[in-house]
């Protein structure tokens, strides 16, 4: 699918090579699975099942664990305006629109391509947002959705559910034998030492992948609408209403910080490991990229000239 979203060689390549890389340490994981468990058929049925599931189910998910619903235009003519606009200036084919009755003020965008996208916001940001702050937030969205990130993201994250299902096999399964001896324990051990390890990894790859896409998208949703202004004062104002949201209220959000347009996280930036570990890129860092955005472009029409 090609659009007027401005394109990304960077983000490209970077989605080819985390893949890549994400590929290679697949193939070694599923291999010292089958090594360890001496069944390579129950290894591959499991690993394409967990793949199958997290690619063609990704959007139910995410919309079932955050209470988003699919919506209509005649029940929500405000969003599915400001989509369609977005759509036909970006000239691409329109996602589907959904709402989540969360007061967490996000955003976000999922599915397996463009003709099976859902973009989603709460109801917490239609609520807190200006209109052209909401236009920057769903173009910042629909943009995932044209550079394909979505899907590599989904793809990417399955490596670590992966590891995780590993580990509760090797505990809880009986394939291991009935009888706890020495040699199950450092099969045991073993497994769920390659999986710690192979979910450590994936996790950093995909960290690097997401902060680059959200940087990538803010540039392409300002460039789309002409109003990067606009993006920062939303960015500005969700980061600081989140940080003021209880943590509590944020432990189900915070498992799809990925996705989001603003990291639901609450409490002072931790230094450079909290970056390392981090979705997306400190807010400084976006803001800064806007604002080197909107001095090239120059003022907008209703700024004056």
């Amino acid at each position: 699918m090609r659009s007027r979203f401005a394109p990304d060689r960077q983000l490209t390549a970077r989605m080819a090579l985390t893949l890549f890389l994400l590929g290679l340490l697949y193939v070694v994981f599923v291999g010292v699975l089958i090594a360890l468990l001496k069944s390579w058929v129950l290894v591959v049925v499991i690993a394409a099942a967990a793949l199958g599931a997290q690619y063609w189910f990704s959007d139910r998910i995410a919309l079932y664990a955050l209470r988003g619903r699919i919506v209509t235009p005649e029940q929500e003519p405000r969003l599915h305006g400001v989509v369609d606009r977005l759509c036909a200036v970006a000239d691409m084919p329109k996602p589907q629109v959904a709402v989540s009755d969360l007061d967490l003020p996000n955003a976000f965008a999922t599915g397996r391509n463009a003709d099976h996208a859902v973009v989603c916001v709460t109801r917490g940001l239609v609520r807190r947002l200006e209109p052209d702050e909401l236009e920057g937030v769903l173009a910042h969205e629909l943009s995932h959705v044209a550079h394909r990130d979505v899907a590599v993201i989904t793809v990417a994250s399955f490596l670590g559910v992966l590891a995780g299902l590993a580990v509760r096999f090797a505990f809880y399964s009986g394939v291991l034998g009935g009888r706890r001896d020495q040699n199950t324990f450092v099969v045991v051990l073993a497994v769920v030492g390659v999986s710690a390890a192979v979910y450590t990894l994936s996790f950093l790859l995909i960290r690097a992948l997401s902060r680059y896409r959200e940087l990538a998208a803010d540039r392409a949703a300002a460039l789309l609408t002409g109003r990067p202004s606009a993006l920062a004062s939303a960015l500005t104002k969700l980061s600081g209403d989140i940080a003021r949201i209880p943590t509590s209220d944020l432990r189900t959000a915070q498992a799809f910080n990925a996705f989001y347009f603003a990291p639901a996280i609450s409490g002072k930036d931790g230094g450079a490991l909290a970056v390392l570990l981090s979705t997306h890129p400190p807010l400084e860092r976006r803001l800064d990229q806007l604002a080197d955005i909107a001095a090239r472009l120059g003022p907008t029409p209703d700024q004056g000239g």
